[in-house]
């Protein structure tokens, strides 16, 4: 019941608010479009460094030698958490709404510049590895980036209505707030199941490509 009852409140939310759902996400593509973009504005001599430490780390998967799936696990489940914890905040703080828009931006331009600079320098085998190394977590922890952007949007818009626009009626912040925090839980979840995929999926599918 109780599983249900939040399905059709995120159900709702999405529906009430997909304006905001559809720009953020437009957002983050442009950023992503941006950062492979930028690898063609790398000089030879950065594009070489990058190349050099790519192959390095191409030697140490296919010889196994890896980071400890749990230390991977723990490093990117605390790093996506910070991420989205700070977006989160910036939504309740109101003038950090611009920041929300930046952070994702930025994101996006991670994925794009990871994914391009792999496609350029080894053409088709470095699509093969950019599907199986950043493709399989991506595909949980981008929705849940623009889920958490999205509605930390909304949530700063309602308050800077009531704060700046003085709007009648009666304000039930408590019930906003408790929404607010079910909805960032949901995205931490989702940051956890992303950190699983990265910790213990990936790495067996890139050992397997690069091989």
């Amino acid at each position: 019941m109780q599983k249900r009852l939040s399905q059709v409140a995120i159900s709702k939310h999405i529906q009430a608010h997909a304006s905001i759902y559809v720009f953020v996400a437009v957002l983050f593509f442009m950023g992503v479009v941006f950062g492979a973009i930028v690898v063609n504005s790398l000089s030879l001599v950065q594009k070489e460094d990058l190349a050099y430490y790519l192959q390095q780390f191409f030697g140490q998967v296919s010889s196994g030698q890896i980071a400890d799936s749990e230390d991977l696990f723990q490093q990117s489940f605390i790093h996506n958490v910070k991420y989205l914890g700070c977006m989160w905040l910036f939504g309740i703080s109101i003038i950090g709404l611009p920041l929300i828009f930046i952070f994702l931006f930025m994101k996006g331009i991670v994925v794009g510049f990871s994914v391009g600079f792999l496609v350029q320098q080894m053409n088709w085998d470095g699509f093969f590895v950019a599907v199986a190394s950043i493709l399989p977590q991506n595909l949980i922890i981008v929705p849940a980036f623009i889920f958490v952007a999205s509605v930390s949007t909304a949530f700063s818009l309602q308050l800077m209505k009531k704060v700046f626009m003085k709007q009648s009626g009666h304000f039930q912040m408590s019930a906003l707030l408790s929404k607010y925090f079910l909805f960032f839980l949901a995205a931490v979840g989702m940051a956890a199941l992303a950190a699983g995929i990265e910790a213990y999926i990936s790495p067996v599918l890139m050992q397997i490509v690069i091989k």
